[in-house]
């Protein structure tokens, strides 16, 4: 392979720095990455239980952000803070990491490319090894060699490109399968959100457990409420026992009543006979 690069053209020479410079470019930014965020993570895991000032200016935004939203409101959405401050305060680490993703890809897209360029390259020579016009044996030989030689460096580019390509993409995805950057700041991330629940609960008045003074107020309306509850329900009882006694002196009245009216429905059938007696004497 390498007696071939003297076969290469300038362009195909750049195709293939390109893709080297790639390659070198992914382990490094990996290896750099893998180490800010193993800093990160050894800070924010040596930190006192209380809250600490961090080196870091990310930790301290964030750690900062998640106090005054704790003042706030009781509830705190850690893995929002986090994940904006890390969008905002650490955008270069966010770029290098797109960076690596993309890494695998671009060698292989420089590697088609050098392909492409040294067999189209190839073809235009031997098309024109063909259309060339000699004359004599000797010029025949010279032009067929010459044309031969030519056409080879463009398979040169060709080949050369497709095989530091391929082999660019087998060392990233195998870096990346070893020494994944995004498993390393998802932990980064959850001992950050660990800390700050730490921290949340050994604050008082700002932290998951109640504040029992607090309560005090609210303790007070509520026997209030069950206070006025009660004497609603004896009143409603009252009404009912009332009602009661309202039906049962109503049957009372209206049984009389009935009694009344048959005891004066029988004197006025005697009065009416003792009347009709006495007109027929």
């Amino acid at each position: 392979m390498l007696s071939g690069l003297s076969l290469i053209d300038s362009t195909g020479l750049a195709i293939l720095a390109t893709t080297v410079t790639t390659l070198v470019l992914g382990i490094v930014i990996n290896f750099w990455l893998r180490a800010r965020y193993a800093a990160l993570e050894k800070e924010i895991r040596h930190a006192p239980d209380g809250e600490a000032s961090f080196s870091h200016p990310a930790l301290s935004h964030i750690v900062r952000e998640a106090t005054e939203a704790a003042g706030r409101s009781r509830e705190v959405n850690a893995q929002a803070i986090i994940d904006d401050c890390f969008q905002s305060d650490l955008r270069p680490l966010l770029l290098a990491e797109r960076f690596i993703r993309s890494a695998t890809g671009l060698v292989i897209i420089l590697g088609l490319l050098g392909t492409f360029y040294g067999l189209t390259l190839s073809i235009g020579k031997i098309v024109h090894l063909v259309g060339a016009e000699t004359t004599g044996a000797t010029d025949v030989a010279q032009g067929v060699s010459q044309g031969l030689t030519n056409a080879l460096s463009g398979m040169a580019v060709a080949f050369s490109n497709s095989l530091v390509g391929i082999l660019s993409a087998v060392i990233l995805t195998v870096l990346g399968i070893l020494s994944n950057v995004s498993d390393r700041r998802t932990a980064v991330m959850v001992q950050i959100e660990t800390y700050l629940d730490r921290i949340r609960v050994q604050r008082p008045g700002a932290s998951g457990a109640p504040d029992m003074a607090s309560f005090g107020p609210a303790i007070a309306l509520l026997d209030g409420a069950v206070a006025r509850f009660e004497s609603a329900l004896k009143g409603f009882a009252n009404t009912t026992k009332d009602f009661h006694d309202f039906n049962a002196h109503l049957k009372d009245n209206v049984q009389r009543l009935s009694l009344t009216f048959a005891d004066m429905s029988d004197s006025l059938k005697t009065q009416l006979v003792t009347f009709g007696s006495g007109r027929k004497v």
